[in-house]
């Protein structure tokens, strides 16, 4: 199969695993900046230029978007979808998980556990707001913030009220959510490919920090996950339609709340902490998904990712 990586970072770890993965398992992958793609749209006759050149053939893609740039990494999947290009994460998927209330009310449709969270039109009756998710302390997110980033915790109502009232002067959008004391600075991640739970581990923030975010210097470790944990997991990626998705669930007294689903997860924190081949686990859902559109049967395999000790099982 020839695969691409959709990936502006060929150098980080997520990405080279992919190719190294691809590779070991008798795939051909290449690396291709989708900033750098220019999209060429006429009737019946999408194509792509890349670095001057019309690009070639591809079975299928794996995207790798950030957040900054979700509108082009997304128009870039579209036109390989368009082009009859199987993709590992579909294009409004992505959307869909990017757009922090949108996923939210999808999530909340599909009766997956979450904080309790309020959204508003800068109303001027901000200590309602507050009142309306339980009162502070509250946690503030930007619509648009990414690992850790614009999500502020306002422990008392004055604070929150504050800092509500400074984004709304700055007409910036914010979801209010409830704050779960009982995490304590912890969160749960789930690393789903195709409907399967295939690893998991514990994310603590570091001290006095209640983000738990590797980016922001929390730590990840091996959990095994409850069977309500892995289902609301498994419910919130079928409800976003994410065949590849990380999804970083709260423990709470009333049992997991999803908090967000990543369209484009990490890779070195879930296998550091896990010791699974999760790469491996990419590659042959991929491989299978071009299969599948050739008219093949079942799912590609032509190499068992690592398998893991006794104490490193992480699903059932």
């Amino acid at each position: 199969m020839k695969l691409a990586i959709l990936s502006r970072e060929p150098k980080s770890y997520s990405t080279q695993r992919l190719v190294a993965a691809a590779t070991a398992l008798g795939h051909e992958a290449q690396v291709i900046d989708h900033l750098q793609c220019n999209l060429v749209l006429e009737k019946g006759q999408p194509g792509i230029i890349y670095q001057g050149q019309a690009l070639g053939k591809f079975d299928a893609i794996i995207p790798r978007i950030g957040a900054s740039v979700t509108f082009y990494g997304t128009a870039v999947v579209r036109q390989f979808e368009m082009m009859k290009v199987r993709t590992a994460v579909d294009s409004q998927a992505i959307v869909r998980s990017r757009d922090k209330l949108r996923s939210t009310q999808i999530l909340s449709r599909a009766g997956v556990g979450m904080p309790k969270t309020a959204f508003t039109n800068y109303t001027t009756d901000v200590a309602a707001l507050i009142e309306q998710v339980g009162g502070a302390p509250v946690i503030i997110k930007l619509l648009e913030g990414t690992q850790g980033l614009g999500v502020v915790l306002a422990e008392s109502a004055k604070a929150a009220q504050s800092v509500i009232e400074a984004f709304h002067n700055l007409k910036a959008r914010i979801l209010v959510q409830e704050f779960i004391g009982e995490a304590k600075g912890a969160d749960v991640r789930a690393f789903i490919v195709d409907g399967e739970v295939v690893g998991a581990m514990r994310r603590q923030g570091k001290e006095g920090e209640f983000r738990s975010n590797l980016h922001r210097g929390g730590s990840g470790t091996l959990v095994k996950l409850s069977r309500a944990e892995k289902a609301a997991a498994l419910l919130a990626a079928k409800a976003l339609g994410l065949g590849i998705a990380g999804v970083d669930m709260l423990q709470s007294q009333r049992g997991p709340l999803v908090l967000e689903v990543n369209s484009s997860p990490g890779l070195e924190g879930i296998e550091k902490a896990t010791g699974l081949d999760i790469a491996s686990r990419i590659i042959d859902y991929t491989a299978g998904l071009a299969q599948r559109k050739r008219g093949g049967k079942g799912k590609v395999k032509t190499k068992a990712p690592k398998k893991p000790t006794p104490d490193q099982e992480t699903e059932g």
